[in-house]
């Protein structure tokens, strides 16, 4: 079986625990017969978010990741369509970011690979995590979603009567697994009928 590669993208909204929670949850899901390969990039926003919301520091939350993109690097294999990745997540997803996504602006590693994941028609998943949303925010989002990408607002749910921040982290993290077409059971479902 092919490795499936899937690209994280770190930028600078608040929301970094949701990050750390999906590259464990990628990590761990990999297997011998079914490998997962992640690709991170980190933007410069995101390395000023990290300090103040994990514990983790930024070589640590880096060793969660297979390989390690700089956001500067326009070059690297992730910004080219050649490049066969099975998809991309961007959590946090910034306003900033989002703008960006949503315009096809590519100055950056996070935008170009978002812009080549939407041509060549990957998942890309923008995990949303400012509110509230600005009438500019809302029309980014519905064009980033015309464009191919999910919109997937970092809104955990509580039917699962989470106790934790952990419990809560994962059901966000089990629904980005799900839009993935990842087989997970990294939290509790609705019902199993």
């Amino acid at each position: 079986m092919p490795i499936r590669r899937v690209i994280v993208a770190l930028s600078g909204g608040s929301g970094i625990p949701y990050a750390v929670d999906l590259l464990t949850a990628l990590r761990d899901l990999g297997s011998a017969s079914a490998p997962i390969e992640t690709h991170l990039i980190v933007t410069n926003g995101a390395k000023q978010v990290i300090p103040t919301e994990s514990d983790l520091g930024l070589k640590a939350i880096e060793a969660l990741a297979d390989v390690v993109h700089k956001d500067a690097d326009l070059g690297a294999g992730i910004a080219s369509g050649s490049f066969r990745a099975h998809a991309m997540v961007i959590v946090p997803c910034s306003a900033g970011t989002l703008a960006k996504v949503a315009l096809g602006f590519t100055d950056n590693l996070v935008s170009r690979a978002a812009h080549v994941t939407l041509k060549e028609r990957r998942p890309l998943v923008l995990v949303v995590r400012e509110a509230p949303y600005s009438r500019p925010m809302l029309q980014n989002m519905l064009s980033a979603s015309d464009a191919g990408a999910v919109i997937m607002p970092a809104s955990p749910g509580f039917y699962h009567r989470p106790d934790d921040v952990a419990t809560l982290l994962r059901g966000v993290t089990a629904r980005v697994l799900d839009l993935l077409a990842l087989d997970n059971d990294h939290a509790p479902r609705w019902k199993d009928d």
